[in-house]
């Protein structure tokens, strides 16, 4: 299937075999034909990992300075006082049993899921839908917790996750088109910043191998690796 106009256009603004600096990269991506609808901004991240090791997969929770622009749709799974907790700080769906038998049954209508400690035995069964969707709670992405009103106000304001894929590649949304490009900056600094602190103690030779900030119709513009390596000083 052939090339949309708008998406060759976008082409012949990137040079080939050229790498930019983040504000150079920003510029361009900003300056591409625009859709009618706002585009996620997303970034596209090569890591030097054996990704069939488990001591070198990478995975965080991290809340972008200005968001995703996107408002998520938050389920947990609770009882009693918590679940009223979960309740008052905003959640989409709350539920125990019942919302598990729901999800078993093939909804999936939400973007993050949340569980307290106690409710993982049961939240459990549904690892086989959840997990390959990356919407499993998880104590490393700090969604398996008592702590309902910070976590789902820290989702609220912009807190994502992101985790290696089995071929060591990491997708992490930084934004949207409309944002300014300031903010689409600190956003994508913000989020390299992470993913170097998270370089696992195993791991040799090149950790960032290559990194590409694209929209969702858009061409990938592929960043200086050197620059973004730098931000951990």
């Amino acid at each position: 299937m052939g090339r949309s106009k708008r998406y060759r256009e976008a082409v012949k603004l990137i040079e080939k075999e050229k790498v930019y600096s983040l504000e150079e990269a920003v510029k361009v991506l900003k300056s591409m034909p625009k859709w009618k609808f706002d585009e996620t901004v997303d970034l596209s991240l090569k890591l030097g990992i054996d990704p069939k090791q488990a001591d070198q997969q990478v995975r965080r929770a991290l809340t972008l300075p200005h968001g995703t622009g996107k408002k998520l749709r938050i389920v947990v799974f609770a009882k009693g006082e918590k679940a009223k907790e979960a309740e008052e700080a905003g959640a989409n769906f709350v539920g125990a049993e019942e919302l598990i038998k729901k999800i078993s049954e093939g909804w999936t209508e939400f973007d993050v899921a949340i569980a307290t400690p106690d409710m993982m035995r049961e939240v459990s069964k549904l690892g086989r839908l959840l997990g390959p969707r990356g919407l499993m709670p998880n104590p490393k992405a700090g969604t398996v917790t008592f702590e309902l009103k910070s976590t789902i106000r820290a989702i609220q304001a912009g807190r994502v996750e992101c985790r290696t894929d089995k071929s060591g590649n990491l997708h992490l949304v930084v934004g949207r088109v409309s944002f300014s490009e300031d903010w689409l900056m600190t956003n994508a600094r913000a989020a390299v910043e992470v993913v170097l602190q998270a370089k696992p103690s195993t791991c040799k030779g090149q950790y960032l191998r290559s990194v590409t900030i694209s929209s969702t119709m858009s061409p990938g513009v592929r960043l200086d690796v050197n620059q973004l390596a730098s931000l951990t000083g």
